[in-house]
């Protein structure tokens, strides 16, 4: 089923989301759903607090973003309880986007590597390290469950140049082609 993403200004993206234990309700569920979610609206990560639920639980495939012939190179891959252990290597600036906050991009400096500790999908404890964009996307969804938003990652000038777009985002004045909740909706 496709869930409405949460648009910015929803009070669930500036929280730190809730650790989870295996017996969570409908949790494979829940992640079908995400997949679905985040497919449909052309995305390469989707976290939980952005479709309301507060909890540590993300999922990204950058497979589809990848060259051909290098798919391989990307992931596919659900994230439970993540903790960063080491982020490390040359910080790099890339244009991000982010699905609650549509039609808004912005240069986001992030160090190239990332070491973290997870559960995956069936609750197997994973220490895994990512590079390039692979890290990127994770670092942008680990962001979600510590209650961040990527355009807080922007430069000043940046931010102002886009607070009225935002405002217009929390107020619904934005037109996308997925479900989505503002903040004024009931």
């Amino acid at each position: 089923m496709i869930l409405p993403i949460y648009a910015y200004g929803q009070a669930v993206l500036k929280k730190k989301a809730e650790e989870i234990s295996p017996d969570y309700p409908e949790l494979n569920k829940l992640l079908e759903d995400m997949w679905e979610t985040m497919y449909q609206a052309d995305g390469v990560g989707l976290a939980a607090p952005q479709i309301g639920k507060s909890i540590r639980l993300f999922l990204v495939d950058t497979m589809q973003i990848m060259e051909e012939g290098k798919e391989a190179e990307g992931i596919k891959q659900v994230f439970i309880n993540a903790q960063k252990v080491e982020e490390s290597g040359e910080p790099w600036n890339y244009e991000e986007g982010c699905l609650s906050i549509p039609h808004i991009r912005g240069e986001v400096e992030r160090p190239k590597n990332l070491s973290i500790r997870f559960l995956d999908e069936n609750f197997q404890e994973q220490i895994k390290t990512f590079e390039g964009i692979n890290a990127r996307v994770i670092q942008h969804e680990y962001d979600h469950i510590e209650g961040v938003l990527f355009v807080e990652h922007l430069k000043p000038i940046k931010k102002r140049m886009i607070q009225r777009k935002l405002d217009d985002i929390k107020k619904g004045k934005v037109s996308v082609d997925y479900k989505i909740k503002f903040p004024l909706d009931r």
